[in-house]
């Protein structure tokens, strides 16, 4: 059975990144982070969910993100590789944060990710 907690560690991880390559559209306050242990998956190391517009309208919220980071899969690597999967992850979330997804493909490719993980260590040097 998959067990949940928080993870205030991918929290803190995100907001820097989110502040510091001025991902403004992200709203901080509607992102949830949790750590998984005892998935089956054997490659993915995180992913993120949303409800759907029916929920969110359903529930009268606004959308709200969940990265989800799993443990067997994100504790062990490096810093540098946890930076760039949480990349990935805030990548998915659309301009008009709407509850939507941005699919992957240009918006969402190693290169970018590498791009944007290059810019935040560059973000520390100023």
């Amino acid at each position: 059975m998959i067990q949940y907690s928080k993870a205030s560690d991918v929290r803190d991880l995100a907001y820097s990144i989110v502040d510091r390559l001025n991902l403004m559209h992200v709203k901080k306050d509607r992102l949830l982070f949790y750590r998984s242990m005892g998935s089956r998956s054997e490659h993915t190391r995180a992913r993120i969910h949303g409800l759907s517009r029916i929920w969110n309208d359903a529930l009268e919220i606004d959308p709200i993100y969940v990265i989800e980071v799993i443990s067997e899969r994100y504790d062990n690597l490096p810093d540098h590789e946890k930076e760039k999967v949480v990349i990935h992850e805030l990548l998915h979330v659309p301009k008009g944060f709407s509850g939507g997804f941005v699919s992957h493909g240009p918006a969402i490719s190693k290169h970018r990710i590498e791009s944007l993980h290059q810019a935040y260590h560059e973000s520390f040097r100023e």
